[in-house]
């Protein structure tokens, strides 16, 4: 998936390490990347500058009101079930939303404030 992406991939995950910003190194240098999380720990931090010096850079942002996790790649908007640091580890479901990504995005985003 995070290949096929041609503009835009934006994450909402509570639970992020560099096994995720080493996922979305698949993309094509093109592609922007945005990750919204609930905290950024002094050791994200660290990754997050050691990965930008060294691919394509992502930014993170804070966002706490979500519990759910979203992945928008583009204009397709995905609701999943567990955090991509987990992805292999076990199952877990993916699925893809009617809503586009902005309309949804901006949803979840406007409850912030």
């Amino acid at each position: 998936m995070i290949k096929s992406a041609k503009k835009t991939i934006i994450l909402i995950d509570k639970y992020i390490d560099e096994n995720v910003l080493m996922l979305l190194s698949k993309r094509a240098k093109e592609v922007d990347a945005t990750i919204y999380t609930a905290q950024i720990s002094n050791r994200l931090e660290l990754d997050l500058k050691k990965y930008n010096a060294q691919y394509q850079p992502i930014t993170i942002n804070t966002l706490s009101r979500s519990h759910d996790r979203f992945l928008f790649i583009d204009n397709d908007a995905y609701h999943i079930g567990a955090s991509l640091k987990d992805l292999g580890k076990k199952m877990f479901a993916f699925s893809k939303m009617e809503l586009k990504a902005q309309e949804l995005l901006q949803k979840i985003v406007s409850r912030e404030h």
